[in-house]
């Protein structure tokens, strides 16, 4: 069973879904690979919000990552561990060669004890990094660099995956889970298996201090407001259509482009 069983002594447990994580550690077990965060509650440098409904939130301290993995290394896999900063699960390697640590995101049915290598040596198999040119056609990767010698970028969060669906002598297409098709050098680096914590889509916040330890703030509708603090507010009664969506700024927020740049690597666009 992936999911906690819970009695609902309260409202908000009626309908509370969690997932299990008996199994991870909670506590880090590399403390050089540790620093604190400060929540800066989305303000910028001037102490204006610039992001709006942030606040609050229990602190946290973040784990660096190895996302490069360009170097070859072997490790053993010592713990796998819940990360507060990103949905998925990470886990500490341990170089004999080196005498180091370094946390890596965990794949799919990685576990404690398995052996990870990286570099352009390693076998394609679950948790090993290796350049494009090594990866199989139809393999499922995560983890990947947009380009060479840059960190990862691509397929991070619980759950994602991209498949290579096709090699060149120059680049490697890649098929994103948004259907979205994009070319690589087939120098950039991958890591093999689909992201852990893929069921983390099904669980439900269940009440509203919940969101406040995820430092969200409670958003109110804009036909909600008055016609002074937002374009939709005002109106006899609840009054919701026949009006132009637009921001509290006035700008659309609905159809259009939202993005003025282009990416020429991009082959197919996204459908979902």
């Amino acid at each position: 069973m992936k999911f906690k069983k819970i009695n609902p002594t309260t409202p908000s447990q009626r309908n509370l879904i969690q997932i299990k994580q008996t199994s991870l550690r909670k506590k880090p077990l590399i403390k050089t690979k540790i620093c604190g965060l400060k929540n800066s509650s989305g303000r910028n440098n001037s102490g204006k919000i610039t992001i709006r409904h942030k606040g609050g939130g229990h602190k946290q301290k973040y784990r660096k990552i190895d996302f490069f993995r360009k170097d070859n290394l072997t490790g053993v896999v010592t713990s796998i561990e819940y990360d507060p900063n990103r949905s998925a699960n990470i886990a500490a390697i341990y170089s004999s060669l080196t005498k180091s640590y370094a946390y890596i995101l965990a794949p799919k049915n990685l576990s404690v004890g398995h052996i990870v290598k990286a570099g352009s040596s390693a076998e394609p198999k679950i948790g090993h990094a290796l350049p494009i040119s090594k990866i199989p056609v139809g393999s499922y990767i995560h983890s990947v660099s947009a380009k060479s010698n840059e960190k990862s970028q691509l397929a991070r969060a619980a759950g994602t995956f991209c498949q290579l669906i096709e090699k060149t002598s120059k680049h490697g297409r890649i098929r994103l889970s948004s259907g979205e098709q994009r070319l690589l050098s087939i120098n950039c680096i991958a890591t093999l298996g689909i992201v852990s914590n893929d069921f983390s889509f099904l669980t439900t916040i269940g009440k509203a201090g919940r969101s406040r330890w995820l430092n969200k703030r409670p958003k109110v509708r804009g036909v909600a407001m008055n016609p002074i603090d937002h374009p939709h507010g005002g109106g006899e009664g609840k009054t919701s259509g026949g009006r132009t969506s637009v921001s509290p700024w006035g700008k659309p927020t609905k159809g259009g482009k939202t993005s003025k740049s282009t990416n020429k690597l991009i082959v197919v666009k996204r459908t979902k």
